[in-house]
């Protein structure tokens, strides 16, 4: 017989699957995020209760675990957790009267680390405190959003940064005018908006020591001075690209200025080399371990079993790790399977950058010379 508790809500009615990039770029796509309930998670199945399944019934649930599989984050990691502490101690600290320019934030840090991911759950976080504290409106009437977010491209001007502003806030003169003007309309809806934090991702994408790059840079300097915001910049190597450098030139003392008043924040990938990592590395596996559902998934599958194989295939990025599970558990329900071991995840690809960098690691692993077993296992 079949079980009415195994049939996942209809497509339609799945509202996270209409989250994409492009919906983040506007208000009520970042709005969707925040009040889009979490999914859940379908109910463990064993083998035997999946044979009774109905042929349309098993295709339901297993579309379902699909899904399901390939959205299993974001986990609090230790990394998550501390990075959102300091941006608390920031954005809070930055509470002061209109006069004083807000400290700005970088989130520097390499590919895989999870730095949208975390930066989008600490905006959350955010969307909802203010709401509750200050309400939907503000005194004026206007909708307030507290959070506003722009990505940038390799080709951004000043020009184009104003009118992703405008678009995040579906402003009627987003379409003509000059930069200057995009610019007046920008801080318009920054301050009809209440807007508190803004978040320019992909900030490596700009060409720092081009015209666009100071340009945007000098402009970044008008946000701090003019816009009542925290400005939060996310990307790649800006330290290397000059962010917070000083030097004799004038793009030199322009990218400067921006450093001094930027606090430089990262990420870093799992490291084993210590018991204190070793034992934050077990908990995400245990987290990872239960939002699984595989049919013969059983304590200590993914914990304890894979735990070094797990390391060295991701490197210790968490990003890396996600995506070989999440193709793991598609292979593993596709083929039937219904668990994860290294002969199935040996057939599994990863990102390029994982794969390269598994060699070494395996050889520490299976020498003795390096483990990612704790001493004294989290329950």
């Amino acid at each position: 017989m079949t079980s009415n508790r195994t049939k996942a809500p209809a497509e339609g009615a799945d509202l996270r699957a209409k989250l994409d990039h492009l919906t983040l770029s506007r208000k009520e796509g970042f709005q969707r995020l925040t009040t889009t309930p979490p999914r859940k998670q379908p109910e463990q199945l064993s083998r035997r209760r999946l044979k009774n399944l109905s042929e349309a019934a098993l295709a339901e649930y297993n579309r379902t675990r699909r899904k399901w599989h390939a959205n299993l984050g974001p986990l609090q990691t230790p990394q998550m957790e501390t990075l959102h502490e300091d941006l608390w101690d920031i954005f809070d600290s930055n509470d002061q009267d209109g006069d004083k320019v807000k400290g700005g934030i970088a989130l520097d840090a390499f590919p895989g680390l999870g730095k949208t991911t975390a930066v989008l759950a600490f905006a959350r976080k955010l969307h909802r405190r203010i709401l509750q504290e200050e309400g939907k409106y503000t005194e004026e009437g206007h909708e307030r959003w507290p959070v506003c977010r722009v990505g940038l491209t390799s080709n951004t001007g000043m020009r184009d940064f104003n009118r992703a502003i405008l678009e995040y806030y579906g402003h009627p003169g987003r379409f003509r005018g000059t930069a200057a003007e995009f610019g007046y309309r920008a801080l318009d809806s920054v301050l009809s908006a209440e807007t508190k934090i803004l978040i320019v991702d992909d900030l490596h994408f700009l060409k720092w020591r081009n015209k666009n790059g100071v340009e945007v840079s000098n402009h970044f300097k008008y946000i701090a001075n003019e816009f009542p915001v925290t400005l939060l910049m996310i990307g790649v190597g800006l330290e290397k690209q000059g962010l917070f450098s000083e030097g004799n030139s004038y793009e030199d003392s322009v990218l400067a200025q921006t450093g001094r008043r930027t606090t430089r924040l990262d990420m870093a990938p799992f490291t084993i080399s210590g018991e204190e990592g070793r034992l934050d590395w077990r908990n995400t596996l245990l987290a990872v371990e239960k939002r699984v559902v595989l049919a013969e998934k059983y304590p200590g599958m993914i914990a304890d079993e894979l735990s070094d194989y797990l390391f060295a295939r991701s490197t210790g990025h968490i990003g890396s790790l996600m995506t070989l599970i999440n193709r793991g558990c598609q292979r593993a329900v596709r083929t039937g399977a219904e668990r994860l071991d290294a002969r199935l995840l040996d057939k599994v690809k990863n990102d390029a950058a994982a794969e390269q960098g598994r060699t070494e690691l395996q050889q520490a692993l299976a020498s003795g010379r390096l483990t990612s077993r704790p001493k004294k296992r989290a329950a």
